[in-house]
């Protein structure tokens, strides 16, 4: 008899087990279906692209100064053969960013430097900083994707802290050479302008703030051709609104003077859309808020504990 009940129980248990798996399956289906419908298809070439790296060094470098910013870009002077070198003169900067940053601000010496580096379509932009204390890896995303430059990745350094700004002249004038392609005077001016324009917000609101309100704005007139200085200045009150960021008279009229250049590029929408780094933006774009997205989760996690807790009660009742 005790026998009978134990070979009972078991069965019992198998199906409970089977129930369980098929439960499991059926909700791996779905999250798979979900998961999906959100993940762009890159194309099948994408990890093909065979073009040589950049560097651009600061034209003005010591030979001790240009030995510590190859090895923060990851690069050996035996590998320098394995990339096209340019390098960025004073002169330089301040043809670009003389009309947005005093001359004691941009100094006399071109010390920043830059690895660029073209990957596949569809990857984005990638921004790693070494080195710089007054532009962050956002700040240069953004104002990379205004100038037209996309899926590259980037490192930027100094041989020493310095601010950085000058270093989106070395990015630009190297992904002109690497590609081909002319960053128009029209794109390089506007994202000047607005790393300049972060990099002061960034200093009041902070750099993660800035970042995302520059962002979130700059996707929004893009993707809905807003071109007047009433709709801009709407689109940006709206932005800070939703990321809970109060403008001075003085910061609305700077971003709304950056963005009435941007408004007259020609962006790609979906390039500005990869800009979003943080969750609420991924969010936003996959249509759902983050109360849904909650949601969504805790069930997914609830459903996991679920599975775990009676499989640890199945090999209990089995033993």
């Amino acid at each position: 008899m005790p026998r009978t009940r134990t070979k009972a129980g078991r069965t019992a248990c198998l199906a409970e087990m089977r129930l369980i798996m098929k439960k499991w399956k059926r909700l791996m289906a779905a999250v798979l279906v979900f998961v999906l419908g959100f993940t762009p298809v890159l194309p099948a070439k994408a990890d093909s692209v065979e073009m040589k790296p950049y560097l651009s060094l600061g034209a003005d470098l010591t030979k001790e100064q240009r030995k510590i910013v190859l090895s923060l870009l990851d690069v050996e002077e035996n590998e320098l053969s394995d990339y096209e070198v340019i390098e960025i003169t004073n002169d330089d900067e301040h043809e670009y960013l003389d009309e947005y940053l005093s001359a004691s601000v941009i100094g006399t010496k071109a010390l920043s430097s830059v690895r660029i580096e073209k990957v596949g379509d569809a990857k984005g932009i990638s921004v790693e900083t070494k080195n710089i204390s007054y532009c962050t890896s956002g700040m240069y995303t953004n104002a990379l994707t205004t100038a037209g430059i996309s899926d590259a990745e980037v490192v930027v350094a100094g041989p020493f802290e310095i601010s950085g700004t000058a270093a989106l002249v070395g990015a630009m004038k190297a992904y002109e050479t690497m590609t081909g392609e002319k960053v128009s005077d029209e794109n390089a001016d506007a994202a000047t302008n607005e790393l300049v324009v972060t990099s002061d917000l960034a200093a009041e609101i902070g750099s993660d703030k800035a970042e995302q309100l520059m962002a979130l704005a700059k996707q929004r007139i893009a993707s809905e051709g807003v071109d007047s200085a009433e709709e801009i200045r709407e689109v940006i009150e709206k932005a800070a609104d939703e990321l809970d960021v109060t403008l001075t008279d003085e910061q609305r009229k700077a971003m709304t003077d950056v963005f009435d250049k941007i408004s007259g590029l020609n962006l790609d929408v979906d390039k500005l859309k990869q800009q979003a780094e943080d969750v609420y933006d991924k969010l936003k774009q996959l249509g759902l808020d983050a109360e849904k997205a909650s949601g969504i989760l805790s069930k997914i996690v609830q459903f996991f504990e679920d599975v775990a807790d009676k499989i640890v009660s199945f090999f209990k009742n089995l033993f």
